[in-house]
C-alpha cells in the first residue's frame, strides 16, 4: 500500500512527516530519513490498530501536479 507523506522542517530544525490519509498519524525525526523511518512505523501502527477494531483502512488521497506561469 502507498501512501503520501507530507514532510516539513519545524523552526528547530526537526522533520515532522505526517499521512494526511490517516488522520492524527504525525512523527518526526532529526533528519529526513529518520522521519521517513518513523512515519513508516506510526503508519503501520495505525494500520494495524484500524485493523483490530474492525474499522475501515482509508482509501489513499490522490494528487496531481499542475504547473503554472509564475
Amino acid at each position: 500500500m502507498k501512501l503520501r507523506v507530507l514532510l516539513e522542517q519545524d523552526e528547530d530544525g526537526v522533520f515532522v512527516a505526517t499521512c494526511p490519509t490517516l488522520p492524527g498519524c504525525i512523527s518526526q525525526g532529526e533528519t529526513r530519513q529518520a522521519a521517513l523511518a518513523n512515519i513508516q512505523d506510526a503508519i503501520a501502527g495505525y494500520l494495524e490498530s484500524l485493523r483490530k477494531h474492525g474499522e475501515p483502512i482509508p482509501p489513499p488521497i490522490t494528487e496531481e501536479v499542475v504547473e503554472v506561469e509564475p
